[in-house]
């Protein structure tokens, strides 16, 4: 009896270990350590660009206020972001900004890799811990594989692009290594409805994709069938419940327009970016096709075993992402290229007999990559290991936006150019009207990312002592510029219809009707002044036609106002604040 009991000791110890060192215990622990991280408020360093991430707070500010994404206001993308996003924000109001955007599509990709290494732990656990330690590589740490400035610092901005990525690595992972026919199904419905409404460029890429994959066989025709009814359900489902789908498609084909140009040159651009990686993967492609040509030659096959040769699944899925990369700026480009990678690694043991062979094939995937996840891992490190003596940034009215830290010498370098710039005014203004930016890198600059929050931060002050003087309330705030935080910061209203992420000539459709009307009904109308900049300037005389009669004030030194007429009773006419 005690025999038996030790035995049963022993297996029920061994399951246990075997449970806590598995991939999903791994992937579990992850989930919970971000969630860990969220509850606190961290103070992480400026980036290049950080006030992407002001979007966000935008959209979760609108749909709080009961907005819908496309159908109230124009997205540069797809509305799932903005909506984790605010889902995320209402159980973590701590949570970093950047975390929390980056974090937030792990809703999705969390569950998503969970099933794919418990199916592939079932046969090998080495190969599940492949596919699930470099996705969390990608997953949380909150950088692009290509730094934007010198300084390191926190990539706020391209996270759409990089969570489409994210999705793409799922795709690619369960076409490569899923055998379970329904599981498969459903992950490819799962990735394809994720992408087609979290970045339609995505999609396409995937769509590329899976369309090979059903040409060589991966998936079945009855399989694509019964993705494709599941999509167009979810498809109609939105658009029955919401219109939102018809409009959405308006809205693309708008960006479309807005973004027109040569194809060629954005091939060529973001073959350049990431060439050691396109370069590397693209011989592999020649050498395996090469390898593939004399195994084939040597035997009559049919055309389905051409099809699923790893050379020409490699060639497929690296075409989509040079495809997707064409449309980006910041990105985890070509992550998802390792799962096929990973299944090309897997087979060379197949030909040990040729160990020329087996260490070109090794070195190549080495260098296709090895690349994303080091340079990521090297900018986490230098970010936050050269963080140790950062200063910590002052605010009053920024909440989680300003829980920022910088180098001494970016504080040094902002205090500067917030008192040069309303002294230098004409010089911008002048630079405006040629457009013309002072550096071309303004927006990564990090003094201009501070002297930004800092402008904002006073203005709401000088809102404040506004609204407190004559006794009212500015219910909607816009803002003529790429972002507008005032109404999350100060728990307002946007206005309906106005784009966020107002980048003109691309992301700024010309008002109609609707928004014209939206912004004549708009309490107070912001526009910043340091400095005054082209896009800034376009965006006003976009919306000038609107503004005529509201009431053009000095807000402070960064700021000018327009207010409502319906407030000119009790403002009175020489209402200025004091600071």
């Amino acid at each position: 009896m005690s025999v038996a009991l030790d035995q049963t000791s022993k297996v029920s110890s061994r399951r246990a270990q075997s449970v806590l060192t598995s991939p999903l215990a791994l992937l579990a622990a992850a989930v919970v350590i971000v969630f860990l991280l969220l509850i606190v408020p961290l103070r992480l360093p400026v980036g290049p660009m950080y006030w992407d991430v002001f979007i966000y707070y935008d959209a979760a500010n609108r749909i709080f206020d009961g907005q819908v994404p496309i159908n109230d206001f124009f997205v540069p993308v797809g509305p799932l972001g903005y909506y984790l996003f605010a889902g995320w924000v209402a159980l973590f109001p701590n949570g970093h900004p950047v975390l929390l955007a980056h974090w937030s599509l792990l809703a999705i990709t969390a569950p998503a890799m969970a099933a794919i290494v418990w199916h592939v732990d079932q046969r090998s656990r080495f190969t599940a811990f492949a596919l699930l330690i470099p996705f969390l590589i990608f997953a949380l740490l909150p950088f692009n594989t290509r730094e934007m400035y010198t300084y390191p610092g926190s990539d706020g901005f391209g996270i759409y692009n990089r969570q489409a990525c994210q999705m793409l690595y799922v795709l690619v992972a369960a076409f490569t290594f899923v055998r379970d026919r329904r599981l498969l199904v459903g992950l490819i419905a799962i990735c394809m409805g994720s992408l087609f409404f979290l970045k339609i460029t995505g999609f396409l890429a995937a769509g590329m994709i899976c369309a090979y994959a059903l040409i060589a066989g991966r998936v079945t025709l009855r399989d694509a069938l019964i993705v494709a009814v599941v999509f167009m359900a979810i498809i109609a489902g939105m658009e029955v419940s919401s219109g939102m789908v018809d409009r959405y498609v308006d809205d693309i084909l708008m960006l479309i327009s807005l973004n027109s140009g040569s194809l060629l040159p954005r091939i060529l651009q973001a073959s350049s970016l990431s060439f050691g990686i396109v370069g590397s993967a693209g011989t592999l492609v020649l050498v395996l096709l090469w390898s593939d040509w004399r195994r084939l030659g040597m035997q009559p096959v049919e055309k389905s075993s051409v099809l699923t040769c790893d050379s020409l699944w490699l060639a497929v899925v690296l075409t989509a992402g040079i495809l997707y990369e064409t449309q980006n700026t910041g990105s985890q480009a070509f992550i998802f290229l390792w799962p096929v990678l990973l299944a090309i690694l897997l087979k060379t043991s197949r030909i040990a007999n040729k160990p020329a062979l087996v260490l070109i094939i090794s070195a190549l995937v080495a260098a296709a990559a090895l690349p994303p996840a080091i340079r990521i891992i090297e900018r986490t490190a230098r970010t936050y290991l050269g963080a140790i003596k950062n200063v910590a940034m002052d605010q009053r009215n920024l909440k989680t936006l300003g829980v920022l830290n910088m180098r001494p010498d970016v504080e040094a370098r902002t205090d500067h150019m917030m008192r040069f710039y309303p002294e230098h005014g004409k010089l911008y203004e002048e630079l405006a009207d040629i457009n013309e930016l002072p550096t071309p890198l303004l927006y990564s600059d990090f003094d201009f990312q501070i002297g930004y929050l800092r402008g904002v931060d006073t203005a709401i002050d000088s809102i404040r002592e506004i609204e407190t003087k004559a006794d009212i309330r500015f219910d909607t705030i816009m803002s003529l510029n790429f972002v507008n935080p005032f109404p999350w910061l100060m728990e307002r209203s946007a206005p309906l219809h106005v784009a966020i992420g107002a980048d003109p000539g691309r992301a700024v459709p010309p008002p109609g009707p609707q928004e014209e009307q939206a912004v004549a009904d708009t309490d107070l109308v912001l526009l910043p002044t340091c400095p005054p900049t082209a896009n800034n300037k376009i965006l006003y005389t976009l919306y000038e036609p609107a503004l005529t009669k509201h009431r053009r004030i000095k807000l402070d030194a960064c700021y000018d106002a327009f207010i409502h007429p319906k407030f000119d009773t009790v403002l009175g006419p020489d209402i200025i604040p004091t600071n």
